[in-house]
């Protein structure tokens, strides 16, 4: 991972272009800084000024290399460079509330604006009168657009509001586009129909997401949970309430992975098991590192004691944060291998500073690579028949899951390889002892879930089954 601090002013939004050589990110007012990496630098090479109120959305069409911006001052800028200057050209949105959000549609004929107007613009470039012109998405939008995103098919359009829902609409553009196939999330598809509305969020819905099929969709709320409707089942919608600050922005990773991040400063990780229709955490991304600490003197630990009611010498009692990021993350966007197979992914936040996550390197590559969810706590949520096994599993199984689940813990933050590979080789041993009990009462489904990670684990380990 790297991180860098651009500004001592919270960045609001960003977007990347093409080659991922230049990102455009607004400083929480009404300008827009282009910057550059040079060497191990980044250095701002172009600044766009336009707007009269705060930039709150910005999006880099990486094919046609224009940047459509929005902002408080209730207008949008399509900007496109001419030599080495960026030409705005003004949009009227016909809106009378501040723009909230805005996306490029995968063919990039078109954007959508969302708005505190409680409406969705859709705009298109018209030919014959070389300008920009807009068709509204109203109804059944009750409050404030806070965040969009395409569909791959180029016509539905996902939405998270502040009237606690996430819908999904239709933005077919007869002048620009022809006819769209039918979908899982329905067949007729006319401008401005509802396609689908969520009823299980509590909260603001701050951050949507389409996965890179378009086949589900999930989002963030402020109620601190994360949504995910899957159309191959019949829209059914899983829901997972995390113990995180609430989450303001998300991505799919994979078809079956999330990253979010929110008010508490770090991404983490949620897995989508599609058999059983449920959402899992999969665990903090951010992984502090667990630094030596000198020991404290006398007066060091008096003044810690009258500061900050604590003797402890730790960043938390130091009143810093043990996470990259030292403010909340705004945005989260995928760097390279799309939202198939994400490679890296980019953070920025209200600290100013800009992350860049190589998913390979962070401690929870191991389970990304395999399609495991090492770090998710392993509970029985097999249908136990009767009392007595019920009674036998929590013997024998579920103590096996808790010692597990340690494992798994001291795996990820130890640095010493040797004692790494004992642990890999614990790890096995363990899935395996688990796979064994439940085998011998009769959940075959779920020894055979775990044989199988186990396998992906270490596929030599496997060739001997432990007995206890």
């Amino acid at each position: 991972m790297a991180y860098h601090s651009f500004l001592v002013e919270p960045i609001s939004c960003h977007a990347w272009n093409k080659d991922r050589t230049q990102i455009a990110i607004c400083p929480n007012n009404h300008e827009v800084h282009i910057y550059e990496k040079s060497g191990n630098k980044w250095v701002q090479v172009h600044e766009l000024k336009e707007h009269n109120g705060q930039v709150t959305g910005i999006d880099w069409a990486p094919e046609s290399n224009r940047i459509v911006t929005c902002g408080t001052d209730r207008n949008a800028y399509v900007w496109t460079l001419k030599g080495r200057t960026w030409k705005p050209t003004l949009v009227i949105l016909r809106i009378n509330r501040a723009a909230r959000c805005v996306r490029w549609a995968p063919r990039e004929n078109k954007f959508a604006v969302g708005s505190g107007s409680r409406v969705i613009s859709i705009c298109y470039f018209e030919q014959e009168n070389d300008w920009w012109v807009c068709k509204h998405i109203k109804k059944p939008i009750r409050s404030t657009i806070l965040s969009l995103d395409w569909h791959p098919n180029n016509v539905l359009l996902a939405a998270g509001s502040c009237d606690f829902k996430c819908r999904i609409f239709s933005a077919y553009i007869k002048e620009v586009e022809e006819r769209p196939a039918p979908t899982p999330w329905g067949s007729k598809m006319p401008f401005g129909e509802l396609m689908f509305e969520s009823s299980s969020s509590c909260g603001w819905v701050h951050g949507v997401c389409f996965s890179a099929s378009g086949s589900r969709v999930a989002w963030v709320s402020h109620d601190s949970t994360v949504c995910l409707a899957d159309a191959d089942k019949k829209m059914a919608v899983a829901t997972l309430a995390s113990e995180t600050l609430p989450l303001l922005a998300l991505t799919f990773i994979t078809e079956n992975s999330l990253v979010a991040a929110g008010h508490d400063c770090f991404p983490v990780l949620f897995t989508y098991d599609s058999a059983a229709g449920t959402l899992s955490f999969g665990g903090r991304l951010d992984v502090p590192k667990q630094s030596s600490q000198r020991g404290l003197t006398a007066r060091e630990r008096f003044q810690n004691l009258d500061k900050k009611a604590s003797s402890e010498g730790s960043a938390a009692a130091s009143g810093g944060l043990d996470s990259l990021h030292k403010n909340s993350v705004s945005q989260i966007s995928v760097l390279s291998g799309g939202k198939a197979r994400c490679s890296q992914f980019c953070t920025t936040g209200m600290d100013g500073g800009m992350s860049i996550w190589d998913v390979k390197q962070t401690p929870m590559s191991l389970p990304l690579r395999h399609g495991l969810n090492l770090p998710t706590p392993l509970h029985c949520h097999c249908q136990q028949p009767n009392a007595a096994t019920i009674s036998h599993l929590d013997t024998c199984c579920c103590l096996l899951a808790s010692t597990l689940n340690t494992l798994q813990l001291t795996w990820q933050r130890s640095q010493n390889n040797l004692l790494k590979a004992n642990l890999r080789a614990s790890l096995v041993v363990q899935w395996l002892s688990i796979a064994c009990q439940c085998r011998g009462q009769g959940f075959e489904s779920w020894s055979g879930k775990i044989r199988h990670a186990a396998e992906q684990l270490s596929p030599c380990a496997t060739t001997t089954e432990p007995v206890l």
